[in-house]
Formats: C-alpha cells, structure tokens, sequence
C-alpha cells in the first residue's frame, strides 16, 4: 500500500497566497460562529462538575497524541504521513462536533464547554504537543532523519497563529453572545449551516488545487485515516467509561476526541514559515476533515437510536 505514496514526502502542494488568506477567513469565522453558542454557565457547569471536563481535556491533549504516536510505530507510514497524523492529534476538537453531538443526544453543554477549553488551551498545547511527539518520531525512525519537516518549529510563530486564528475569534464571538443574547438566537441556525459550508468549501478547495496528486494517494491515505479515527473516537469514550461518568458525557469525550480541527492544521500546513505546503501532511489533514464529518455523522445516527439511562451533564451513572 505504500508503495502508492512513493515521493510523498518531498512532494510541495500547490496554494496561492490568495487561497491561504481564504482559509485563514473562512476557519476565524467558523471559530467566531462556534463560540456564539458559549456562555458564561458553560465555564460554571465545569467548576461545579469537573470529572468529565478533566477527562475530556486529558483525554483530547494528553493521551490521544501519545496513542497516535504508538500508532504511527506500529503502522510506520512515510514519515511525512505519520507527521501529519501527530499534527491532526495535537489540533483541538473541531468546529463541527458540537453539531455532531447534538444529533447523536450526547451532553452538548459539555461539549460546547470542551471545545472552549480546548480551543483556549490549543494557543499553548497543540505547539507543544507538536514538538514533543514529532521531536519523539524523528528519534525513533530512522527514515525521518532526512525529512524535510521542522520538528523545532519556531514556537511563537506556531502559538501565535493559533491564536490568532482561534483564540480571538473565539474571544469575540462569545462576547457577541453574551453581549447581543437576540440577535445569537435569531442568527444562530444560519451562521451554523454557513461555518459547515464554508468548512467543507476550503477542504475541497484545498484538495481541488492539487488534483494532480489525488489519484495514487487518495487510498492509502483514506485507510490511514480510517484507522486513525478509529482510534480517536475509541479513545475518548474509552476514557469515559473508565472514568465511569454518564453515557451522555461518554459520547461527548467520543465526539471531541474524535473530531479535530483540521482545519487549523491544514493552515499550520501550509503557512510558509512552518510546513511549507509539505504534501504527506496536507493530504491527511485534508481528507481527515472529509472523513470526520462521514464517520461522525454515521456515528451520531447509531448513537442517536441508543437509549440512555440518564441525560443528567456532567454526572455519573
């Protein structure tokens, strides 16, 4: 299967600076649509019930990367692959898997609450997160030794990105909601259906610029993100019912852990500074936000016609 991403990972994409500044747009207002939803009772909810909260948080920054990088020994992809997979791991939770929660009955307002964190915390965690985890691969294989990838990348520049491309969107968009309460509800339900669609629109567009490449990767790559969101999604409800909390906060840990903000990574990708558009990489946080709206909304349809014992947040069973 490999043998199809030969060259992968000297491979460079091509994206105009006209499309990188369409990205950068598009992923500040989805950010801005997701923290409309994000009051203050959100932060109270996780002060007086911290279990699931905790598990989430370390479920998301702490043991999903770690086990990305046990699978990216065992499945020993082309080393600018298995650098996608550890930079998809250190991204936060995406900006679709409050909507996929919903549909699935899981505990939104722990999700909501999540993404918050998450978000905030990505300024300082997903960089590094990044380094540790890359700079472990790079010493552990020995086909990384030549890879055109940083490993020590240059850390203000990465935090200062993710900041500003979610940390204050996310600032502004939850004072418009707590500050402007009617006009939230009265344009909530659009400003949602547009960040999907503006979401979709700058993945495809990211892949349509560089359909040249599509044919011979577009399979190994599908298999390697099918185990990858296999073991994300296994993951956080695995810390869930370890953490023995309520089956509504379970599919909520699932959901968040599951679903990253690929997004974010595709423009860490191809900011020049950083990762210059390198192929391996871009093509798996592409098709990573492809699938991961597939595999969510599959999963939220079974989970949604499981009953559950208890809808109480943040509370064991």
């Amino acid at each position: 299967m490999y043998d199809l991403l030969m060259d992968i990972d000297s491979l460079r994409l091509n994206f105009s600076e006209g499309g990188l500044l369409f990205m950068n747009i598009t992923l500040a207002a989805i950010m801005f649509g997701v923290a409309l939803e994000i009051k203050i009772e959100n932060f109270k909810n996780i002060v007086n019930y911290p279990k699931s909260a905790i598990l989430g948080v370390g479920s998301q920054f702490i043991l999903l990367p770690a086990l990305t990088f046990v699978l990216v020994l065992i499945l020993n992809p082309p080393p600018s692959i298995a650098m996608g997979m550890i930079l998809i791991s250190a991204c936060p939770g995406g900006n679709v898997s409050n909507f996929i929660s919903s549909l699935a009955k899981a505990n939104v307002a722990l999700s909501v609450s999540l993404t918050a964190i998450a978000t905030l915390s990505a300024t300082l965690l997903t960089p590094i997160n990044y380094a540790v985890w890359g700079g472990m691969y790079v010493k552990y294989s020995q086909r990384a030794l030549h890879l055109n990838i940083p490993i020590e990348i240059d850390f203000l520049q990465m935090a200062q990105t993710v900041f500003i491309l979610l940390g204050l969107p996310l600032i502004l968009g939850m004072w418009v909601g707590n500050r402007f309460p009617e006009f939230t509800k009265r344009y909530l339900k659009h400003i949602k259906i547009a960040s999907v669609v503006l979401y979709l629109s700058f993945i495809f567009g990211a892949l349509y610029a560089n359909l040249a490449f599509m044919g011979r990767v577009l399979i190994p790559v599908a298999v390697l993100i099918l185990i990858l969101n296999a073991q994300t999604l296994f993951t956080g409800y695995l810390v869930g019912t370890i953490g023995r909390v309520s089956r509504a906060d379970r599919r909520s840990l699932s959901i968040e852990t599951g679903i990253q903000n690929s997004g974010l990574a595709l423009i860490l990708i191809f900011n020049p500074k950083l990762f210059d558009a390198n192929g391996g990489m871009a093509f798996m946080a592409a098709w990573w936000g492809i699938w991961q709206m597939i595999s969510g909304l599959l999963l939220a349809y079974i989970l949604a016609k499981i009953p559950l014992r208890s809808s109480k947040p943040f509370t064991a069973e």
